[in-house]
């Protein structure tokens, strides 16, 4: 699933493409690709035709495009999926095999934006924005916590949540309510930049090691940014549909017995909530088991 930067480099292909634009008309070729809209395909179309497109936003996995007509204050809610891709074709393109939504725009620039998703788990949907919310942020997404990207971002904050949740440190960073936009891959990446195990207690980080690991998390998101993302197959692409470059940098995920950079030990997979976690043995040790008091310790004599 796209994280953070990924998303990002398609909320700037749609902030260049796509905000000013007025709608003409849409298309809803699959009722799954709309099945987040309560109204179904035909109020989904009809309650964007005419509507002008604003500025294109993001919160961590999440982009939206708010209205500059906001008397309604709705916000379409874009979400990725596995394999959605948000591209600007020209008019004339051959139709993508998993075309899904088309939105042709009132004017003369030869192009329409095309929802494509070969696995249906995206999908656009219609929402109120959250009442004065300057952005238009969808009230659907209201839960989902800043991203480590955002200058209002409380580092302070995460610290003591992090504290409180008595979890692992990874479950904490995949946690999107404590801090959005992280996913499996940068995780595994800013986990083995700050040396820790996946299965750190967070109740054992002290605030220089929980801001480390900020700052590494914000380092690898940059550094990915900066490249276009990672695309591992052709399901990630900007509005170009090109692909972003940053596989070639990765330090632990998808290495598995590759040399580790930093002390040349092979690295390791493991299965971790249905998915995999990939870190160095030697420079991310596991945490030693709690220590079970005897039972003559704990029981009343």
């Amino acid at each position: 699933m796209p994280e953070l930067p990924e998303v990002e480099v398609v909320r700037r292909g749609l902030e260049r493409w796509v905000s000013g634009r007025t709608v003409a008309e849409v298309q809803v070729l699959h009722p799954r690709a709309v099945r987040r809209h309560l109204g179904g395909a035909e109020d989904f179309a009809a309650r964007l035709t005419g509507r002008t497109a604003g500025v294109a936003r993001r919160r961590g996995k999440y982009l939206w495009l708010p209205f500059d007509d906001d008397a309604a204050a709705e916000s379409v809610l874009a979400h990725l999926g596995m394999s959605g891709q948000l591209l600007v074709q020209p008019h004339g393109a051959a139709d993508e095999k998993h075309l899904r939504i088309r939105v042709r725009f009132a004017d003369d620039t030869g192009t329409e934006l095309r929802f494509v998703d070969q696995r249906t788990f995206g999908g656009l949907s219609l929402h109120d924005t959250v009442p004065g919310a300057a952005d238009g942020l969808p009230d659907a997404i209201a839960h989902i916590a800043l991203d480590p990207l955002d200058p209002a971002f409380d580092e302070a904050a995460f610290h003591t949540a992090l504290r409180r949740r008595r979890t692992t440190v990874k479950r904490a960073l995949l946690d999107q309510s404590l801090i959005s936009g992280v996913g499996n891959i940068y995780a595994d990446e800013a986990l083995w930049r700050s040396r820790l195990h996946y299965d750190r207690p967070t109740a054992t980080l002290t605030r220089p090691r929980s801001a480390e690991l900020l700052g590494h998390v914000r380092e690898v998101m940059t550094a990915a940014l900066a490249v276009g993302g990672t695309s591992f197959d052709s399901l990630y692409v900007n509005v170009n549909g090109e692909s972003g470059y940053f596989e070639r940098s990765l330090d632990a995920y998808g290495r598995e017995n590759e040399p580790c950079r930093r002390c040349g030990t092979a690295l390791r997979r493991r299965p971790w909530m249905n998915r995999s976690s990939y870190f160095c043995p030697r420079c991310q040790r596991p945490p030693r088991p709690a220590a079970v008091r005897p039972l003559s310790a704990r029981v009343p004599s």
